[in-house]
């Protein structure tokens, strides 16, 4: 039996996929969710408990603390898949599967400029003082602009000029704000031949709590039905020489389709992905890896996954309902604006899929007990 390291902030889908495979499953992760079985040996950063704080993930999580709770883990498995940015290249080239090296394509400027010419982009502007990015605004008042950070994912740190209070610490991106449907091709890759094996709409909510007038990432609906998208996903990913899995993030508006950004690894859509096209998303993945890609799957059902950020400081109560996963510790307190989980099914309706979901949410926003 194959041993695999998955290192990442939540592990959970990916090493469910791993044992359905028959791998020996290493888990390395910051969350550790209650519903989270399928492993051999696993470790988290995060420790929840009764009348505990699970505290705030952007002032906790650092991708080195993972580096060093994998680091004796290297030498005992076989390969390794890293979910999270900045990691790669920590680690043992010849057991990755996936990307060796990730950085010039996280790093949003570095991948603009690899990409400028050659695809519709937004102007994208580096810039380390926000006096500049209002000189740029004044000179194009025709135009709304968004302030994101370098390197992220999620949506954290991206909102409107105009509603930035804070101005950002450091370098940051001024980028051109395209009003459409936010989308998302996943797509397999050898590093030479790539193929959309979907499409979805992504979910974005910019009143979560602590994080309003942020772009936040809280979920998708696959597959979304434009197949435009398709072409443009399979074109970057080949032009980037990328390999496995990896998405592309694009804006569809009535000025065409336009690239926001590359996510070099396995998506948030993976279980989505599962859902809809009846196949093992890590299978797909690693035999991409391998040189070799699945035929194009055939959607069977929709599937749709929503995030539930907490919408005030509360305490966990039982969360064991359908569909519902990444559960914390019952009894534990969730910070206000901190995920609390992930809702997750699939339905040959559209509508109905939403419906259910839409019910999903109101149980487990009723599960939790506002606190101070």
């Amino acid at each position: 039996m194959e041993r695999l390291l998955i290192v990442g902030a939540n592990t959970r889908p990916v090493a469910e996929a791993a044992y359905d495979l028959g791998f020996e499953v290493y888990s390395v992760s910051y969350y550790c969710p209650v519903d989270f079985n399928f492993y051999h040996e696993r470790r988290c950063i995060l420790k929840q408990g009764p009348l505990k704080s699970s505290g705030r993930f952007h002032e906790s999580f650092r991708p080195s603390q993972l580096r060093d709770l994998a680091r004796d883990f290297v030498d005992e498995v076989d390969w390794i898949i890293v979910l999270s940015g900045g990691l790669p290249e920590d680690f043992p080239s010849r057991k990755i599967l996936g990307n060796k090296k990730t950085r010039r394509i996280e790093n949003k400027h570095s991948l603009y400029k690899k990409l400028r010419g050659r695809f519709k982009l937004p102007a994208t502007y580096k810039l380390d003082d926000i006096e500049e990015a209002w000189e740029i605004q004044r000179q194009e008042p025709g135009k709304r602009f968004l302030v994101k950070p370098l390197r992220g994912s999620g949506g954290f740190g991206v909102s409107l000029l105009s509603d930035v209070r804070e101005p950002p610490k450091g370098p940051f991106l001024l980028q051109e704000f395209v009003e459409g449907l936010h989308l998302s091709a996943s797509v397999l890759s050898t590093g030479r031949d790539a193929i959309t094996v979907l499409t979805s709409r992504q979910l974005i909510d910019t009143s979560i709590r602590g994080w309003r007038s942020n772009f936040i990432y809280v979920g998708n609906v696959v597959p979304a039905p434009y197949p435009e998208i398709k072409g443009i996903g399979e074109d970057i990913i080949e032009s980037l020489s990328l390999l496995g899995s990896n998405g592309v993030d694009m804006v569809l508006s009535s000025r065409g389709v336009y690239v926001i950004e590359v996510n070099p690894r396995i998506q948030g859509t993976f279980e989505c992905a599962q859902l809809s096209l009846g196949i093992n998303m890590l299978s797909a993945h690693i035999r991409a890896c391998e040189g070799e890609l699945v035929d194009e799957p055939l959607m069977r059902r929709y599937a749709m996954k929503r995030i539930v950020y907490a919408p005030f400081r509360c305490q966990v109560g039982d969360l064991n309902f359908q569909r519902v996963y990444d559960i914390p510790c019952k009894g534990s307190i969730i910070e206000g604006g901190e995920p609390v989980a992930t809702l997750l099914d699939s339905h040959k309706n559209l509508n109905i899929l939403r419906g259910i979901i839409k019910r999903s949410f109101g149980k487990v926003i009723g599960a939790l007990t506002p606190i101070k």
